[in-house]
């Protein structure tokens, strides 16, 4: 398994706080190793990235509320996740990774635990098996009238060869980290416009994240603060933000998370659009009710 850096534990606070029941749209969680062991070919593991580790960083920095995302580390064994959600309690939900080997009685676990999506992995580090078109069109078939969103990580491909799959689909999908832009070739990127198209249908939604690892041009990030204030322009209503805490597959060195909250506010100078980012916005997708998303079957 190759060596990754290290998240910073020490989270500071933002320089501008955050509005109330903020949100994180995505962090990883991993339960103690003698009770949720890892698929043996894992691309990684963060054993130190629990969820009361997650929660104080998510403390110091004022989130209130999260998207708990399944580790590839597991498949889709989402014992550490159920736990993981038990523990964080109604204000968190879980994203999952979903196939044909997950069968009925697994998912109803899952929905009534607090899942309330499906993620597609394309990204080719992290040694998964990659979806098949029919497996991704038959998983979404199962989860979308419990009125689950999708989640597709495509770094490293053309979003292109993926995203017709979903795009007759009438549900909501997101897109993770900025998309699988190409940085050298800046906006005009047509992975970056085709996101862009996407976001103007009204169901497609981008998570602003990784704009940090992913620039070429390094500090101040420049090139990613580009990147999310043309698709903050394009279609507010439909921008998410999230940490990737602990930051899996990273180079380094890793930025503290109080950091990443502090480009968040130079993607987004205006206090009213950070709060539509953080609040408005992830409510409408994931219908927070009592803390968690409500009952949609």
């Amino acid at each position: 398994m190759a060596e990754y850096a290290p998240f910073d534990p020490d989270t500071r606070e933002p320089r501008e706080s955050a509005p109330a029941l903020a949100c994180d749209s995505q962090t990883h969680i991993f339960g103690a190793a003698g009770r949720f062991p890892t698929r043996p070919d894992a691309a990684y593991v963060v054993y130190d990235a629990t969820v009361e580790a997650m929660l104080a960083m998510h403390k110091q920095l004022g989130i209130e509320r999260g998207v708990i995302v399944q580790s590839t580390a597991y498949g889709t064994d989402h014992g550490a996740l159920l736990e993981a959600l038990r523990i964080a309690g109604p204000a968190y939900q879980g994203c999952g990774v979903v196939n044909d080997s997950v069968g009925d009685d697994q998912l109803a676990r899952m929905h009534e635990a607090g899942v309330r999506g499906a993620r597609f992995n394309f990204h080719p580090k992290l040694k998964n098996a990659l979806p098949t078109a029919d497996e991704v069109r038959r998983t979404a078939r199962r989860v979308v009238p419990l009125g689950w969103h999708l989640k597709l990580h495509m770094n490293g491909i053309d979003p292109r060869e993926v995203t017709p799959l979903l795009e007759d689909l009438d549900t909501d999908v997101v897109i993770d980290h900025m998309g699988p832009l190409q940085y050298g070739l800046g906006v005009e990127d047509p992975h970056f416009r085709h996101v862009q198209d996407l976001l103007r249908r009204g169901n497609w939604w981008v998570m602003l994240s990784n704009g940090d690892r992913r620039s070429v041009a390094g500090r101040p990030w420049d090139d990613a603060t580009a990147y999310a204030r043309q698709y903050i322009e394009a279609a507010p209503e439909r921008v998410l933000w999230a940490t990737d805490w602990p930051h899996p597959l990273h180079a380094g060195p890793v930025p503290n998370d109080g950091e990443l909250m502090d480009l968040l506010a130079r993607y987004a100078p205006d206090p009213a659009v950070r709060e539509q980012i953080l609040v408005t916005n992830p409510q409408k997708l994931f219908r927070f009710e009592d803390g968690r998303g409500g009952e949609h079957a």
